[in-house]
């Protein structure tokens, strides 16, 4: 059975809580990507998530605060709430985690709680196509899908206080 460190991305940018939105969005310009993990570095660096900003994140905390990215903080706007897994587990239980939490992302810590990786719907749906060509599948285009429908299902909005 596939585990999640086989498909994940080792190479993960990070940012930190006193980073500007204006910042942190150059960056996902710059890499292409909607999601960061929000670091701290404790224990001689090793980067410890505090949290998750996406670029939906950045564009909401900026409409509504009526304020320039330049002045508002990642702190402002990302999200506290960490659903991870390690490396070790299997590639179908990062894909229930993604179903379940209705996230496309999932940050990969390690056993002492350390950013190892990520790892993202499109990784699992990249090795379900592979699959399609051997005979063996870990996970299938169907379980891909599935999950994805699952994660794009509205979610009660908010009720304001």
């Amino acid at each position: 059975m596939m585990n999640v460190e086989t498909l994940m991305s080792k190479q993960v940018t990070a940012c930190s809580p006193g980073d500007s939105l204006e910042q942190v969005a150059n960056v996902m310009w710059a890499r292409d990507c909607g999601c960061l993990p929000v670091c701290t570095s404790v224990d001689g660096g090793a980067a410890r998530p505090v949290g998750m900003i996406t670029d939906r994140d950045i564009c909401m905390c900026g409409m509504f605060q009526h304020k320039p990215l330049g002045e508002l903080h990642v702190a402002d706007a990302m999200s506290k709430r960490i659903v991870s897994c390690s490396p070790a587990d299997p590639v179908d239980r990062a894909e229930t985690l993604m179903r379940e939490a209705q996230i496309r992302r999932l940050p990969v810590l390690d056993e002492t709680g350390a950013l190892v990786g990520m790892i993202t719907l499109a990784d699992i749906a990249r090795e379900a196509a592979r699959e399609r060509m051997r005979t063996a599948q870990d996970v299938t285009a169907n379980e891909v899908g599935d999950t994805l429908a699952a994660i794009c299902e509205p979610s009660a909005p908010a009720l304001a206080a």
